[in-house]
């Protein structure tokens, strides 16, 4: 049997106006590579057609596949759940907006032959030279990043100036040496696998991404709540020693 080079974990939530596209561009790209790759679909209990649309797209994609849960877990559950299934030497997460394209996952291999286990995106230049957001935030979701991350720098995961980014690749070893110790379910979750990831002693690499903003995201207000609540829990589940 083939041994899967590239594992690509797509969360999905309500994404039947996007994700074909999506799946689309992956499919025209990886084509054209020489290394083996799968592709999981995890949706996180989609209310629209998102699961009929991937369905179909699996009689054209090869090594397409869809995980469908019933219930709404949350993005942080629903990407641990597509890596702990996922099979391939390298194990990648990206959003379903295709906000950053699968194309920079090339940046990212030569941090892995350096011995990176854990190669990150960033759209901030402090973290990489290069990084740019195509089509910027709004100024308030700006002014929000800004401030939420020097707090996630003090608390938990200093010299990362974009935690966010959803566009991290890992080893395998690495990926279920993480993923199986966290606890966080929803937006806090990219925060957490990189304090874990520190904590363990992973070595971190981060790429420049050129982001495009989708003004239809699903991230409001509330879930920049919710991730500064996380973040606090973060933070003391590494006081009491809830992580393994």
């Amino acid at each position: 049997m083939e041994k899967i080079y590239l594992s690509i974990i797509i969360p999905a939530y309500n994404e039947e106006k996007r994700i074909g596209r999506t799946l689309l561009e992956i499919d025209s790209y990886l084509t054209q590579q020489d290394y083996s790759y799968e592709i999981i679909v995890i949706s996180d209990g989609a209310k629209d057609k998102t699961v009929q649309i991937v369905n179909k797209f699996t009689e054209m994609i090869k090594n397409l596949r869809i995980i469908d849960n019933k219930k709404n877990h949350g993005k942080g559950w629903v990407v641990r759940q597509g890596m702990m299934e996922a099979k391939g030497k390298y194990c990648l997460f990206m959003d379903a907006d295709n906000a950053t394209t699968i194309d920079h996952f090339e940046k990212m291999i030569p941090f892995f032959k350096k011995g990176y286990q854990v190669v990150i995106g960033s759209r901030d230049k402090k973290d990489a030279a290069g990084a740019e957001q195509a089509v910027a935030q709004s100024f308030f979701k700006r002014q929000l990043g800004n401030f939420g991350n020097l707090l996630i720098q003090l608390m938990v995961v200093p010299g990362v100036w974009d935690t966010q980014c959803g566009f991290k690749a890992f080893t395998n070893k690495a990926s279920k040496d993480i993923f199986e110790r966290c606890l966080i379910d929803r937006w806090g979750f990219d925060i957490e696998v990189l304090a874990l990831a520190k904590k363990l002693g992973h070595r971190i690499g981060m790429i420049p991404v050129n982001w495009i903003n989708d003004p239809s995201s699903h991230v409001g207000w509330k879930g920049y709540l919710r991730t500064f609540w996380e973040l606090l829990r973060i933070r003391w589940n590494f006081i009491i020693g809830r992580y393994k």
